[in-house]
């Protein structure tokens, strides 16, 4: 008897220990395209509705005419209205606001305009971006010169009210934090529980808080770099793309780099409220341009690119990271992300994890898409969870006989 007890408790364990593998093996990832015939995609955010909309900052004017202005490197950009938001439900994809003006090169591309979007009480918000002097958006007409560099509220219902809350691009123009001439391009957007929008600034390298009542005020401006590779400017700029909210309520800031794009070198800077303080929290990145929390607290990181934006090769695919809340580091995917821009979390109660979308194509004139990551496990994960399953059985047998 003693020995049948005793076979009996170390066949429960291998059951167990069984189990245990199973759950706590990493999962692989189902990958589907869910929307198409995007125009530069970049921003997504799941809105009240439980819809997943998405931003296209679009493609110019198609060409080399429309209103024009140059960037801080001298680049003429042609306004067209080639903007738009997208929507994704259970009917399908439907685009549910167009008409958005939209700065980009005479190929469609380097584009600026409706970069990131963000849901707040039932209302939907964005961001435009610039890329250029404040000054210069005068020449982009009565309804692109207010919008451009702005914080705005959107109106989905078809009616496509565009509403400016906060001009980043204006308090910049007053401050010009790096005092070497004025540059601002508003890129990432997240907002509070209190309901103020935490703007990433790739241009002026800052970021800022703005309320409804249009009031900005800058929260932290990210230094230059020394640049580490022999070819370059002797330092790189930090160019953020890109705010979440943490665990914790404070502001959470990804950044690109600037030219040459170092590998390794991009970081998420993490800046707490109460004290004001800015400190990099996490480094080893590449060319990050998006991220968020999930429900446990990990941090999903965002690259538009493995190998750096000047690579003699290429860029490479894009790349996804997950950082537990304890630092460890996942790879989750390193292939098949071509030019992703924006990342969004849904929660769907499963065990292995939430399901993520992205969109890609995000610096091409047309092609845009949005993928859908949807995490499964492993087949040894079922091997070894039915043979954990089967050793209970066993055990359970044994017992009654």
């Amino acid at each position: 008897m003693r020995h049948l007890l005793s076979a009996s408790r170390l066949a429960v364990a291998a059951g167990l220990v069984f189990a245990a593998t199973a759950v706590q093996a990493v999962p692989t990832f189902q990958i589907d395209t869910v929307m198409t015939g995007l125009v530069t995609p970049r921003g997504l955010a799941f809105g009240p509705d439980g819809a997943l909309y998405v931003t296209e900052a679009g493609n110019g004017s198609g060409g080399a005419s429309g209103p024009s202005l140059t960037t801080a490197n001298n680049r003429p950009m042609y306004m067209g209205y080639s903007g738009a938001v997208s929507r994704l439900d259970a009917a399908g994809q439907t685009r549910v606001l167009s008409g958005l003006p939209s700065l980009g090169t005479a190929t469609g591309t380097d584009v600026s305009g409706l970069q990131d979007i963000v849901f707040g009480n039932g209302q939907a918000y964005g961001v435009f971006g610039l890329g250029s002097s404040p000054a210069k958006r005068d020449a982009l007409g009565a309804f692109g010169a207010p919008l451009f560099g702005s914080v705005v509220g959107l109106k989905l219902d078809g009616s496509g009210s565009v509403t400016k809350i906060a001009d980043i691009a204006a308090h910049e123009a007053a401050y010009d934090p790096g005092g070497g001439g004025i540059d601002t391009n508003p890129y990432g957007l997240a907002r509070t529980a209190g309901g103020d929008f935490i703007v990433a600034d790739a241009g002026a390298n800052t970021f800022l808080k703005a309320t409804l009542g249009g009031v900005v005020t800058t929260l932290g401006v990210l230094p230059p770099k020394p640049n580490p590779l022999p070819f370059g400017p002797p330092v790189f700029q930090s160019v953020p793309t890109a705010a979440a909210i943490g665990p914790d309520g404070n502001a959470v800031i990804g950044t690109l780099t600037g030219f040459p794009f170092p590998v390794g070198k991009a970081g998420v800077f993490s800046h707490d409220f109460a004290s004001g303080a800015t400190t990099e929290a996490y480094a080893g990145f590449t060319t990050l341009i998006d991220l968020d929390f999930d429900a446990a607290g990990n941090l999903y990181v965002l690259q538009i690119s493995a190998n750096g934006l000047a690579a003699p090769g290429g860029p490479g695919s894009g790349v996804l990271i997950k950082l537990a809340p304890d630092g460890t580091r996942t790879t989750l995917l390193d292939a098949g992300l071509v030019a992703p821009g924006g990342i969004a979390i849904e929660e769907t109660g499963s065990h292995w994890g939430p399901t993520l979308y992205v969109s890609t194509h995000t610096s091409m004139p047309a092609g845009g898409t949005v993928l859908r990551i949807t995490p499964v496990p492993e087949p040894a994960t079922y091997a070894m969870l039915l043979a954990g399953i089967g050793a209970l059985t066993w055990v359970a047998r044994r017992r009654r006989a």
